[in-house]
């Protein structure tokens, strides 16, 4: 096990979380201007057959998958900013626990530790090192 964040490491977990939100943003602003050029290009008769339809609407499917889990994270990390700044980062939302900062460090905005995630996906917990 590694050692829990503290809220020493909370500046550092929140500019982490602030770049990432804008990178979200830019990309989500970037693919719905896109996904309205297509739109238009459709309208405007660029599209000529049902292969060239179905493709399209493919393309549009795929983005619009795209948008929904860069909003889904970007409403997970304001969710973690929230968490931050009333001092909860860090803190399993289901046991309480500190949550390991190496967690936190490869998914900061977890709300769980590992423990309490595997139990709601249904996962046998990693076997433990036992000690010497």
């Amino acid at each position: 096990m590694t050692a829990p964040a503290s809220t020493t490491d909370f500046p550092h977990f929140k500019r982490l979380l602030q770049a990432r939100q804008r990178n979200l943003r830019g990309k989500i602003h970037e693919a719905l201007l896109r996904s309205d050029q297509e739109r238009y290009l459709q309208i405007a008769g660029q599209v000529h057959d049902a292969q060239d339809q179905a493709f399209a609407n493919l393309l549009v499917d795929v983005n619009l998958a795209q948008v929904t889990r860069e909003i889904q994270e970007a409403r997970d990390i304001d969710a973690a900013l929230g968490r931050i700044a009333v001092g909860t980062y860090g803190v399993c939302e289901r046991c309480q626990q500190a949550i390991d900062r190496e967690r936190l460090d490869a998914y900061p905005t977890a709300k769980c530790c590992v423990a309490c995630q595997r139990r709601e996906e249904h996962l046998p917990l990693a076997p433990s090192t036992p000690s010497l």
